[in-house]
């Protein structure tokens, strides 16, 4: 009798799910580079929002699709019921080179950077190739190695994956409630959120020349909806990742009603606290700052050494020990992120694998009801990926492919609806048709701008996403020889 996978989530595991995967490393480094890019605590702010509304009226969208089909795969499984096995295809492919395997990479990276802090030789070189064209670090090799343990661990079954992501969830949301409450208590005593938003809605752009200098560009007009599209791809970063739980419907109790409902509490829960911490922020740091400077309060949000905004917020609070207590916050967070993203993800490649549209292998369980062979080969891309590329490169390639199939797959909730009319759905779509439509012409905004204004890395997205189409040919006149 073939093996199948157990129900064993409820409601609270999979809302931990969808918190936890969304929660990483973003939130404690991008809005540094979104208050650069847009110079505004007003529009910094609003990013968030807006970050924060696009991604809950996206789950309110998929609420109607996970009732109608429960199953292992979630959105693969969505887009091949409205498209097709050739567009479903496409998007399984792109989440194993792109999604979920870069999003993996760039979280364990992270992991690794805020490690460095309390050990600073993993910086050093390894391998140097190309006078500094490609660089391995022992970053670099940690990164790999807790994609290994989180893979190994969630081999070992359900249950560990489970325990894994509750610990780690829980943990990271309480310090950051904690992060959030002593900021905004900060503000009561200080002037720093008052003083930034005395100029709320003055945007410009700032840059660093290489003599040091810096230069400021005012935006208004198109050249401001240029920055604030370019930019959020950061924060809708920070955001991704909360469909995961459409991934292991086959092992949600009940999940008719439970994945619509983690859907909607995991993603209102997590732009609430972005938000909050957005505004602990400004009530700790000035938004605008000097590069030169050697002091967080100083340096402000915009020039936060290495980025890091919610270690410099903190330094206020704690002073210099502050530094650590955040790097080990977001060694916990990204720690946990990759648990959720990993368990996940494999799912996919094992409903892929049923349809006969990705390696047989990947389609069987293991003795503990788990998709091991799915997990170790998702393992075995993304540790390649940790050897590729920066950070922000992983980020942005990966964030512009998913908000391509995040369009597909809602437009897909209008196509079943007219195909199938009849069909039971325990949950209907909040706000149709008004919703799904205002999040896909929104997603489509955002990614026409991206094109404009990040060509290099839209276009290595895309050229990920057309490249399966032979290969989604290829893999069926196999498939059909087999037969």
């Amino acid at each position: 009798m073939e093996k199948e996978l157990k129900r064993e989530l409820g409601l609270i595991d999979a809302t931990s799910i969808v918190a936890g995967s969304m929660i990483g490393s973003g939130i404690f480094i991008v809005s540094a580079d979104m208050s650069r890019t847009v110079g505004s605590p007003g529009y910094l702010l609003l990013l968030w929002v807006i970050t924060g509304v696009i991604t809950v009226m996206a789950a309110l969208s998929y609420g109607e699709l996970a009732g109608m089909m429960p199953k292992a795969g979630g959105q693969f499984v969505y887009i091949q019921r409205a498209f097709g096995n050739l567009v479903s295809f496409l998007y399984g492919w792109t989440v194993f080179t792109v999604i979920q395997t870069g999003v993996i990479a760039a979280v364990a990276v992270a992991f690794a950077n805020y490690t460095a802090i309390f050990f600073p030789e993993l910086q050093n070189q390894i391998l140097n190739i190309g006078n500094g064209a490609w660089v391995i670090t022992w970053k670099q090799i940690l990164a790999i190695i807790t994609i290994l343990v989180l893979t190994y661990s969630n081999t070992r079954g359900i249950k560990n994956g489970k325990m894994i992501q509750l610990i780690f969830t829980s943990t990271k949301l309480l310090a950051l409630f904690a992060l959030i409450v002593l900021g905004i208590a900060m503000a009561f005593k200080t002037n720093t959120l008052m003083e930034n938003f005395k100029s709320a809605w003055d945007a410009s752009t700032t840059t660093v020349n290489k003599d040091g200098t810096i230069s400021i560009t005012h935006l208004a007009g198109f050249a401001l909806i240029g920055a604030m599209g370019s930019t959020i791809i950061n924060s809708l970063f920070s955001a991704d990742a909360w469909n995961n739980v459409t991934f292991i419907a086959g092992e949600i109790k009940d999940p008719k009603k439970n994945i619509p409902r983690s859907l909607f509490l995991g993603t209102f829960l997590v732009t609430l606290i972005y938000v909050l911490a957005n505004v602990a922020y400004l009530a700790l740091l000035p938004l605008k700052g000097n590069p030169a400077a050697h002091d967080a309060f100083s340096q402000g949000i915009q020039f936060a050494t290495n980025d890091r905004v919610a270690a410099g917020a903190a330094t206020m609070i704690f002073g210099n020990v502050a530094l650590f207590i955040m790097a080990g916050l977001i060694m916990i967070s990204t720690f946990g992120c990759n648990n959720g993203l990993i368990l996940s993800g494999a799912r996919v490649y094992y409903a892929m694998a049923k349809e006969k549209l990705f390696l047989k292998k990947a389609g069987t369980l293991n003795d503990n009801d788990v998709p091991a062979f799915a997990l170790w080969t998702q393992c075995i891309w993304a540790c390649a990926l940790c050897l590729s590329g920066t950070y922000k490169d992983l980020v942005n390639y990966s964030t512009f492919a998913s908000m391509i199939f995040y369009i597909v797959t809602i437009t897909g909730l209008f196509v079943l609806r007219k195909k199938e009319p009849d069909v039971e759905r325990p949950y209907k779509a909040f706000g149709y048709p008004l919703i799904p439509a205002l999040y896909i012409l929104s997603a489509i905004a955002i990614c026409a701008i991206l094109i404009i204004y990040d060509g290099r890395n839209t276009g290595f997205g895309l050229v990920c996403v057309f490249a399966g189409i032979p290969v989604y040919y290829l893999t069926k006149k196999k498939s059909a020889g087999e037969e």
